[in-house]
């Protein structure tokens, strides 16, 4: 291969890399539309299967971090929209798991 072939490749293979690190960059910089929704829906969920009971502590931080994740949207802090929306939906998700293996109470049943 000659120099200038070398060199040819070498550019394509540096601009190609470019161009995969700057879609990379860009789907993660751009908002969470997907994160939020699921995490909206996740508090919906929950409020509904909760319904009629007593306070759940992670439902009410569920719907603490929806709140954040969409100041921070609003904000255009897209990382740190992402982050609360996944908490958000992670403790809506607990706060049902927990209801449905509970004695009623709210508290885990005792073996």
């Amino acid at each position: 291969m000659s120099i200038q072939g070398s060199y040819n490749l070498l550019h394509r293979t540096r601009w190609a890399s470019t161009l995969v690190a700057l879609v990379l960059l860009a789907a993660c910089a751009g908002a969470p539309v997907q994160e939020m929704s699921d995490a909206r829906q996740a508090v919906a969920a929950a409020e509904q299967a909760l319904e009629g009971k007593s306070g759940s502590p992670d439902l009410q931080n569920a719907k603490q971090q929806l709140q954040m994740a969409q100041a921070a949207l609003d904000s255009g802090n897209y990382s740190t929209a992402r982050e609360a929306a996944q908490r958000a939906k992670q403790l809506a998700l607990h706060a049902m798991d927990v209801d449905q293996h509970s004695d009623g109470s709210g508290r885990p049943p005792q073996h």
